[in-house]
């Protein structure tokens, strides 16, 4: 999605983006940090809600002027832009008790869920008006435009290391038209990257996001455990293979992902893969279903890219193969 710094004319971009009174109910990690990046944005936060009186006074001491609220529909009436930043399971309840306006924004910040999600707020709400492509809603005649904001980060306790960590991140978008542009305007206020993405891709993007951030963790875990079995600490695993992740993601950055890859599957070395498996089965046993779908899926990336003969192929996939489970299936 482009921002609006390199899309509209300058009159429409000030009538888009300038600051919004916003609205957050729920101060956890990802409610108080977005506050105080809105905030030191320009972008003043009126009101908030939480029924976490720790959290109450962190809040107030963080994001001055915020009038602490006793409920949803109160945030509502002193905002622009109220966003929910309770617990996906929590949103739809949540929306339900607030009362909006067209000239309002409501949103929430899952990374799973998408803005339909929030059609508890008013009736009806079905209005198309597509735009780029994306069948976005233009918003119900009497209730808000509806969105979804999520700020691909990692959000901790630590709200400065979080709001530092929205600078320059993606934020991911989805929601009627109208509300799109605003939280697009803000995404760039607060110096993130906003992608507005279509209707029902957010569990997708968010599977994604789990592979890049939970999956990695996986895999690193996976790598400090073959590395403790050849004697190495975990900072000596992260501090000798981190440096190749770092290598093999410039690589990828560079050329792309799949001439990117390297190693044994690429030479179509079968014998060396046998090898693996052989050490992994008799030391690292948990670690064979992990090495054996990253192989399946390099194998794969190796057979489109042209880069082994069919009997190559034929010969790794056999290696593969012999560790298949009953009834499952591979391609």
């Amino acid at each position: 999605m482009k921002d609006r710094r390199d899309g509209a004319s300058r009159e429409s971009d000030v009538s888009i983006g300038a600051p919004r009174r916003l609205g957050i109910v729920g101060a956890g990690p990802v409610g108080t940090a977005l506050a105080v990046a809105a905030a030191r944005a320009g972008w003043p936060v009126t009101a908030f809600a939480t029924r976490d009186t720790g959290r109450r006074a962190a809040f107030e001491s963080l994001v001055p002027g915020a009038l602490a609220v006793a409920s949803p529909a109160e945030v509502a009436a002193h905002a622009d832009v109220t966003f929910i930043t309770v617990p996906d399971d929590e949103i739809a309840a949540v929306a339900a008790q607030i009362h909006a306006d067209q000239d309002q924004v409501l949103a929430h910040t899952s990374g799973l869920l998408g803005s339909d999600v929030l059609r508890a707020v008013g009736s009806g709400h079905s209005g198309h008006s597509g735009q780029s492509g994306h069948s976005g809603h233009s918003g119900h005649s009497d209730g808000p435009a509806l969105g979804a904001f999520h700020p691909l980060v990692s959000f901790t306790a630590d709200v400065e290391r979080s709001v530092a960590a929205m600078r320059g991140a993606t934020a991911a978008i989805e929601g009627d038209d109208s509300a799109v542009d605003v939280l697009a305007a803000l995404a760039v206020a607060i110096g993130a990257v906003p992608l507005r993405l279509p209707r029902g891709a957010k569990p997708i993007y968010h599977a994604a996001a789990v592979l890049a951030s939970g999956g990695l963790i996986a895999l690193l875990d996976a790598i400090a455990t073959l590395g403790a079995a050849a004697g190495m600490s975990e900072a000596e695993s992260l501090a000798v293979y981190g440096r190749l992740v770092e290598q093999t993601m410039a690589n990828a950055r560079a050329t792309g992902i799949a001439p990117a890859l390297t190693g044994p599957i690429t030479r179509g070395d079968a014998g060396t893969l046998e090898s693996h498996l052989a050490a992994l089965r008799a030391v690292a046993p948990d670690v064979v279903e992990i090495y054996l779908a990253a192989a399946r899926r390099e194998l794969e990336i190796t057979r489109e890219r042209g880069a082994l003969s069919p009997d190559q192929v034929s010969r790794v996939g056999d290696v593969l193969a012999k560790d298949r489970r009953p009834g499952t299936i591979y391609r």
